[in-house]
């Protein structure tokens, strides 16, 4: 399975990311799945979201039904864009996007449920 993310909207990810560092970031993503091809299209502040140092929370209960939410991302301020036991414990969606120090658009990766590596494709 493919991810693809427009470059401007991975630009906003980043500069969320480096506002925020060395605090970690929390995004839901939303977009579709089609054809084997996950295209995110839109960002969603998670409400009552946490930002700390080597966490971040947001209160599922919070969230409105909306099936167009297909992932979250989150910033690793370590500079790691592997997934920790923690964040493939508490998934939500069907991928979850890392973005990590330097915050530069090749610092970005994208994992499956099972914490399966995702190619991601920039699109201009």
């Amino acid at each position: 399975m493919k991810v693809k993310i427009d470059r401007e909207l991975l630009l906003g990810i980043l500069e969320n990311a480096k506002t925020l560092h060395p605090k970690e970031t929390i995004l839901l993503l939303r977009g579709k799945v089609k054809k084997g091809e996950i295209m995110i299209k839109e960002l969603v502040i998670p409400p009552l979201a946490t930002y700390g140092h080597g966490f971040t929370t947001f209160p599922l209960a919070m969230l409105p039904m909306d099936f167009s939410i297909i992932g979250t991302l989150h910033s690793h301020p370590s500079g790691s864009l592997n997934p920790s036991t923690a964040d493939l414990n508490h998934f939500f969606g069907k991928i979850l996007m890392i973005v990590a120090w330097p915050y530069e658009p090749h610092m970005v990766a994208a994992y499956n449920r099972k914490g399966e590596k995702l190619d991601v494709e920039i699109t201009s």
